[in-house]
C-alpha cells in the first residue's frame, strides 16, 4: 500500500502506568489523523523521567521521523517533556516573554489573582520551535523540527489535547501531505454493530465474505455491548476509498443477520426507540440486578420522552410483590431470579405505567449471592411488545458491571427482535 505518513505517540506520565488515568490520547489522535492519510503505526507510555521520555521520543523519531507526544507540559516538578525533547533537538529552552505576558493576562482576567511563579516555566520554548495556542489552558502546544525530525508537544489534558490537535496539528500535517503524490490518500473506516452473537460465531458466519474483500481490512472489536466489526480502506484516494468501503459493507451485511443493528456509534437504545416510535408504541421497564440502567440508557436518547414511559427498580422482594404484582407464591417456588417473575414483572410494569411494551431484568449479578443451579452471571429477561411476550435465560461472564452491562444490552435486544418479528 502507498503510505501518506506514518508516525508515532508517545504518551508520558507516571499515573497512566499506574492504572489511575487511561490513555484516552492515542486513541484520539488516530481518530483525527486517520481521515487526512496520517497513519498512527506505534504507541508507547513512559513513565515522568527524562531519560526514559527521551529514550521514546528519539527511538520514534528514528523508526518515523515524526512523532507527537502527550503530557508533561504542565507547570510542576514532574513536567519533564519540554526540556527532555528540546535537548534531543539541541534546542535550549528561551523565555518567550510574549507568551508570559498572556499567562498573566489569562490568570488575571480567570480571577485567579497573580500568576503563581511556577507557571513561568511554560513560557520558556526550545529555540526555533513554534507555539501552538491552548484555547482551553495555559500549557501550549509546541511544533519541532530539525534534523532528528519533527515532534509535536502537546498537553496531557484529554480536552486540551483535542482542541490543539484539530485546530493547529491536523491543519499542518494536511498540507504537508498535501505536497506530492500522496495529497489525496486517505484512511476512512465503517463500523458494522452486532450484539447477541459471539466473536467467534460472527468470524466463522463471514468467513466467505471475508476473503472477497479489497482493499479493505476487518477487526472484531468486542465490548459488553457485542461485537464491532470495523472495516477499514487504508491511504486510498477519497473516491475508491468510499468506493472500497462501500462494497465490502455490501458483502458483510447479508451475512449479519438480525444480529446487526446499526452503524458508527449509534447506541441499540437509540435503536429500540426508533423501532417502537414507528409502530406508535410506549415502552416501561423494570429492573431488578441492572438498577436502572436500562431506563439510564433509554433517557440518554434526546427526545426518548414520547416514547419511554418510565421505569422501576424493584431489586428487593417485596419491591417486586408491592409495586409490579409479583406474586409471593412465584418467588417462593421459583426465586426471583426465574422466568415466571419476569415475565410478571414486565406484565406488572406495563400494567402501571399503562404502556404496550416492557422489558424486565432480573438477576444475579455477583460476586456472590448465587447457587449451584443460578451460579453469579445468571439472568432472566422478560419482554413485551403488543401481544408479543418472550423470555430468555442468560448467563454473563464477567464482575458485577459487566454482567450489569451485559444485562442492559441484553433486555434492549430483546425487545429489538421482538418487535422485528
Amino acid at each position: 500500500l502507498p503510505r501518506a505518513m506514518d508516525l508515532e505517540v508517545v504518551t508520558v506520565g507516571t499515573e497512566l502506568l499506574l492504572g489511575f488515568t487511561l490513555d484516552s490520547n492515542t486513541a484520539d489522535i488516530g481518530r483525527g489523523l486517520a481521515p487526512i492519510g496520517a497513519r498512527v503505526v506505534r504507541g508507547s507510555t513512559v513513565v515522568d523521567d527524562p531519560v526514559a521520555i527521551r529514550s521514546a521520543v528519539s527511538e520514534g523519531l528514528r523508526r518515523t521521523g515524526f512523532v507527537i507526544v502527550t503530557g508533561g507540559l504542565g507547570p510542576t516538578r514532574d513536567d519533564l517533556t519540554k526540556r527532555a525533547v528540546a535537548e534531543i533537538f539541541n534546542a535550549p529552552l528561551e523565555l518567550d516573554e510574549d507568551y508570559l505576558a498572556v499567562l498573566r493576562e489569562r490568570f488575571s482576567r480567570l480571577g485567579r489573582g497573580p500568576m503563581p511563579e511556577s507557571n513561568r516555566t511554560q513560557a520558556e520554548m526550545p529555540a526555533g520551535s513554534t507555539v501552538l495556542p491552548n484555547r482551553r489552558g495555559t500549557a501550549p502546544g509546541l511544533w519541532l523540527e530539525g534534523e532528528p525530525g519533527t515532534a509535536v508537544l502537546l498537553p496531557g489534558i484529554p480536552r486540551e489535547m483535542v482542541g490543539i490537535l484539530e485546530r493547529e496539528v491536523v491543519p499542518r500535517i494536511r498540507d504537508r501531505l498535501a505536497v506530492g503524490d500522496s495529497a489525496a490518500l486517505v484512511i476512512e473506516s465503517r463500523t458494522l454493530r452486532t450484539t447477541g452473537v459471539s466473536e467467534s460465531g460472527l468470524a466463522d458466519g463471514l468467513e466467505p465474505a471475508v476473503g472477497q474483500l479489497d482493499r479493505v481490512s476487518l477487526a472484531y472489536l468486542t465490548s459488553v455491548f457485542g461485537v464491532d466489526l470495523r472495516l477499514t480502506a487504508w491511504q486510498l484516494a477519497p473516491v475508491e476509498a468510499e468506493a472500497a468501503l462501500g462494497a465490502a459493507v455490501e458483502r458483510i451485511l447479508p451475512c449479519l443477520g438480525r444480529d446487526y443493528y446499526g452503524t458508527g456509534d449509534i447506541d441499540l437504545a437509540a435503536v429500540v426507540l426508533e423501532g417502537l416510535r414507528g409502530q406508535g408504541l410506549r415502552l416501561a421497564t423494570a429492573e431488578s440486578c441492572t438498577g436502572g440502567l436500562v431506563g439510564a440508557r433509554l433517557t440518554a436518547i434526546p427526545g426518548s420522552s414520547d416514547v419511554f414511559a418510565g421505569g422501576l427498580v424493584s431489586y428487593s422482594n417485596e419491591s417486586k410483590i408491592r409495586d409490579l404484582r409479583v406474586s409471593e407464591l412465584a418467588i417462593r417456588q421459583h426465586g426471583a431470579v426465574s422466568e415466571p417473575v419476569a415475565q410478571q414483572m414486565v406484565e406488572g410494569v406495563c400494567h402501571r405505567f399503562g404502556t404496550e411494551t416492557g422489558i424486565a431484568v432480573t438477576g444475579v449479578a455477583g460476586p456472590g449471592g448465587g447457587s449451584p443451579d443460578k451460579p453469579a452471571g445468571t439472568v432472566w429477561l422478560a419482554a413485551r411488545v403488543g401481544e408479543a411476550r418472550r423470555s430468555l435465560e442468560r448467563w454473563f461472564p464477567g464482575g458485577r458491571e459487566a454482567v450489569r452491562q451485559r444485562s442492559a444490552q441484553a433486555a434492549l435486544d430483546l425487545v429489538r427482535r421482538l418487535q422485528a418479528e
